[in-house]
């Protein structure tokens, strides 16, 4: 899978379109949106990149939050990446993070064509206050939510395999979650695959590439708990997370 996967890359066709900075400058609300969220220090931007072979299309640097607006990639026409804010950074003027708490409420609230929530974190520093209002809040709304731990290549394989379980325990049935390395290449395969089922690219179904339960992934409880075993909190927040809020 992990060839075929590289070989047939849709997203290295990637497009920046615009820096929104209201939703009404966003594209047209139709086709299939897909949103990268995560802490302003999660690897946001590497990953993107790295996913779309593409060494600066996502902005990187080494002060955290550098997005500040909602930049928007055309993968194929009527299919979007929407990079959200990186939520928690601390030199953002109040006057903005307010305005961000609005514009991503609103938007979690009304962009119909919002697919999936790909949620970033660095695996050093899992589940944060905000990444469990995300998943939580995702869940509510049953929109798919993945996690992927970025910056695996900074832990040795049994600390990065205990954290993946960690975090895999604490996820709803309907969340999913894998590891990543922008630097190293890994996790790649399973996020594209994991993409490629919510544009519509791959009509093969996750467990025939691996992503039930692998070595870099493992999907919902649904797969790794017993019957009748909780996993997680079923319910979340009725209103969107309030982005840009958390130091």
């Amino acid at each position: 899978m992990s060839s075929r996967a590289l070989r047939h890359n849709p997203y290295r066709s990637a497009e920046y379109v615009i820096n929104a900075h209201r939703l009404a400058q966003l594209p047209a609300d139709e086709g299939i949106e897909v949103a990268f969220a995560g802490r302003s220090n999660s690897g946001k931007s590497s990953a993107i990149n790295a996913l779309t072979e593409q060494k600066a299309l996502a902005r990187t640097s080494k002060t955290p939050g550098r997005t500040q607006q909602i930049v928007i990639f055309d993968i194929q026409p009527g299919r979007r990446i929407a990079d959200l804010p990186g939520y928690g950074y601390a030199k953002v003027p109040a006057s903005l993070r307010a305005h961000w708490k609005t514009v991503l409420q609103r938007y979690f609230e009304s962009r119909k064509s919002l697919r999936g929530v790909v949620l970033l974190m660095d695996i050093r520093h899992p589940l944060r206050p905000f990444d469990v209002q995300m998943i939580n809040w995702c869940d509510h709304r049953s929109l798919p939510c993945h996690v992927v731990l970025t910056k695996a290549d900074k832990l040795k394989r049994g600390p990065a395999q205990a954290t993946l379980l960690q975090v895999s325990n604490a996820l709803p049935a309907s969340a999913s979650v894998q590891t990543f390395s922008a630097t190293k290449g890994e996790g790649k395969p399973e996020l594209i695959s994991r993409l490629n089922e919510w544009y519509g690219f791959d009509s093969a179904p996750a467990s025939e590439h691996g992503l039930i339960a692998g070595q870099s992934q493992i999907k919902g409880k649904a797969q790794t708990r017993g019957k009748g075993q909780t996993t997680g909190p079923t319910t979340g927040p009725t209103t969107g997370p309030t982005t840009g809020t958390t130091p």
